[in-house]
């Protein structure tokens, strides 16, 4: 299997170094890119024959920010996973970076063991939820068992076979999977996951995980 690309965008130059460093030393991960802004990294990614899986990301970077950065990847760029890597603690803005499409959120007190199962875990299956991010999108919703609302807030239903969908999709299967499980076409498979995708407002695999978690339809078990 190829390398795990990866790059990374952060301001602090001692901080990107030792991230390189470590991942160095990890087989199958390849730092493939650095920027110190969110300028520079859109800047850099059009240089490139072939883009990242992944970024690390921080929040607070001069002039283009990472909930900018964020955004403008999932505009140009929805291939690459983004994976926060942040100080702040915010359950709102945890729950807002995921809701806008990161598929990951970290401190940067995390060990390198966790961010390393974090990269692996986002690109083999979409997301990676921690027990402090799981708390942080749980925390909105905790009055809200019965009424099951979008990314806008706006009330939705979902259908019987779409939520078997969903729950699979949180159990990390894949479409192939999903098909044979429910004895249905792949192709119907997709229609549901876009179908999900539509009425959510999810960006990808990773919202639409937080969303079965944030509405109880999947419990994740740490």
């Amino acid at each position: 299997m190829d390398d795990i690309r990866l790059a990374l965008a952060d301001d602090q130059l001692l901080f990107r170094q030792g991230i390189a460093a470590l991942i160095s030393r990890e087989a199958g991960v390849e730092l493939v890119m650095e920027a110190d802004s969110g300028q520079d990294f859109l800047a850099g990614l059009k240089n490139m024959e072939l883009l990242p899986d992944i970024v690390l990301m921080d929040m607070e970077m001069p002039g283009m920010d990472g909930m900018q950065l964020n955004e403008e990847l999932h505009k140009r760029y929805p291939s690459i996973k983004v994976i926060v890597l942040s100080v702040h603690n915010s359950e709102r803005l945890m729950a807002r970076m995921i809701q806008a499409g990161a598929c990951g959120y970290l401190f940067k007190n995390c060990n390198i063991e966790e961010l390393i199962n974090a990269i692996r875990n986002v690109f083999n299956n979409g997301f990676y939820i921690t027990p402090v991010v799981l708390k942080a999108i749980q925390s909105p919703a905790a009055n809200s068992r019965g009424n099951m609302t979008n990314v806008q807030s706006i009330a939705i239903e979902l259908s019987q076979r779409e939520t078997e969908v969903l729950r699979l999709i949180c159990e990390e299967y894949n479409n192939t999977e999903i098909a044979e499980k429910l004895v249905i076409s792949v192709r119907t498979v997709d229609g549901h996951r876009n179908n999900l995708l539509a009425k959510t407002g999810c960006h990808n695999t990773a919202g639409l995980v937080l969303f079965a978690v944030k509405h109880r339809i999947f419990k994740v078990l740490f």
